[in-house]
């Protein structure tokens, strides 16, 4: 009896083993089933899975690119003045465009079709770097670069950071600062370090320009707003504070910020550096050079960067024999402009990049420059050697300067509505003040022909005038109006 009583609980026991492992196996196969469902069901193995759940198309065919930017066809037909004035009566008669002044040309012919008081002095704002960018054309050569340099000063252990006019200079460790290209402190420091001399004390010379840092009609609250800083010959990425950030505030000295700087970079106390003339006889140690002239005045135009303009317009009067300075710098440009055959009766100049309320241009002369640079031939004179032999207008890389409607630069947050007419076809310089809002440049209309304009409205918060000013040149892309 024992021995099958202990058999039989043998078997008991071997039966609920065996009970267990069903019931485990059946439980696995649930669970395997489960899987199974789940992912036949999310499929983690597709491209819908690993993209969140949505449903991934199929790549498209290839498409073969075909050229989309052509040259005005030379058969198309010109507004007529009849057909424009007609066309432009209701959105040049907006309220909102105060005291208005205008001017629109066919390029081709250089026939003024449309105009309202065009030969009224007004507030230009920054069109002004129009005039600007025109003389520097006129009277550089494209490549033309700036050299700040540090020399040997009048004692055995100072040296002299020379300014010479690059306001571009930066220095970021990794040598990309607010302006593409610009020249590096860092490589001054080595060309210093390599020379093997030793140094205690930096000086800055600021020579190069003469005059004051800044001009009637500028307000110096706009130093820390971002817009400007004291015109001086060096200076670190414009000035800014923030090097890389477009309205940064500025600095008030932005000479001895340099000069400082690079006595940090050098190990050398920054509260002993001073501004003084570097000694006639001197020895150079180091130098770097600026971009070049045509990349300076693209940044210029699409950025409409006032210390640039002030920049580039000294050496506008350097070409011509000048002195650097707001004075000689507005004469220079005047004259420049006179001498290649453009009226400039009502230009009163006191900058060169328009931050002046006491700036005066007359919608005629910011036109005709533009139908220079835009015609098939030019008239035009120049006095930079590079620039003799050119096919056309020594005036046209003006037109690549410009901002592009609803893409680039200062007009990258106009004309931005959806399906807007003028979006991509416009392309102008802005200007804009307190008291003044303008826009200069070309537009490709409908019929395919070119037709530059300057639009100028005085008297007018920019908030209002500016969409007004944006209806016409929208209008001008819609136009045929033969």
């Amino acid at each position: 009896m024992v021995g099958r009583s202990r058999k039989n609980i043998g078997n008991l026991a071997a039966r609920r083993r065996r009970t267990i492992w069903i019931a485990v196996s059946a439980g696995v196969l649930v669970v395997v089933i489960a899987i199974g469902a789940v992912l036949v069901i999310l499929k983690p193995w597709t491209e819908e899975f690993r993209h969140g759940g949505l449903t991934v198309s199929a790549p498209p065919a290839p498409v073969k690119p075909f050229p989309q930017v052509v040259a005005a066809p030379p058969t198309a037909t010109s507004p007529s003045a009849r057909g424009l004035s007609a066309a432009l009566a209701k959105v040049a008669a907006a309220p909102d465009l105060g005291a208005f002044s205008a001017s629109v040309t066919d390029a081709d012919t250089r026939t003024v079709l449309w105009s309202v008081d065009p030969d009224k002095p007004m507030v230009p704002a920054s069109t002004a770097k129009v005039l600007t960018t025109a003389a520097a054309l006129l009277m550089l050569p494209p490549d033309h670069r700036l050299t700040t340099r540090v020399v040997t000063g009048a004692d055995p252990g100072e040296l002299v950071l020379v300014g010479g006019g690059d306001p571009t200079l930066t220095a970021q460790a990794d040598g990309k600062g607010y302006y593409p290209n610009g020249p590096r402190l860092a490589d001054l420091v080595s060309q210093i370090r390599a020379s093997g001399r030793k140094f205690d004390t930096v000086t800055v010379d600021t020579s190069a320009y003469a005059g004051p840092t800044a001009p009637a009609g500028w307000d110096p609250a706009d130093i820390a707003g971002g817009s400007w800083a004291p015109i001086e010959s060096v200076m670190i990425d414009g000035g800014r504070l923030d090097p890389l950030v477009e309205y940064s505030p500025r600095t008030p000295t932005p000479a001895l910020d340099a000069g400082r700087r690079l006595a940090v970079e050098l190990g050398l106390d920054p509260t002993k550096v001073r501004v003084d003339k570097a000694p006639a006889q001197s020895t150079e140690l180091a130098h770097v050079q600026s971009p070049p002239l045509r990349d300076r005045l693209r940044d210029m135009m699409v950025h409409s960067d006032d210390v640039l303009a002030e920049a580039i317009a000294r050496e506008i009067a350097a070409a011509g024999g000048g002195e650097a300075s707001f004075a000689g710098a507005a004469t220079a440009t005047g004259t420049a402009l006179a001498a290649a055959g453009f009226d400039t009766t009502g230009l009163t100049l006191l900058d060169a990049s328009g931050l002046s309320t006491d700036d005066r241009v007359p919608p005629r002369l910011l036109d005709r420059i533009l139908a220079e640079a835009a015609g098939p031939q030019s008239g035009v004179a120049t006095t930079s050697a590079s620039n003799t032999s050119a096919p056309s207008s020594p005036l046209a890389p003006l037109l690549d300067y410009l901002p592009v409607a609803g893409a680039t630069g200062s007009l990258a947050d106009r004309f931005t509505a959806k399906d807007h007419a003028a979006a991509g076809w416009v392309r102008a310089k802005t200007g804009t003040l307190s008291v003044s809002s303008a826009l200069a440049g070309y537009v490709l209309d409908s019929d395919g022909r070119v037709l530059t304009f300057a639009l100028m409205s005085n008297d007018r918060p920019p908030e209002a005038s500016r969409p007004a000013l944006d209806a016409i040149a929208a209008t001008l892309r819609d136009c045929g109006c033969s």
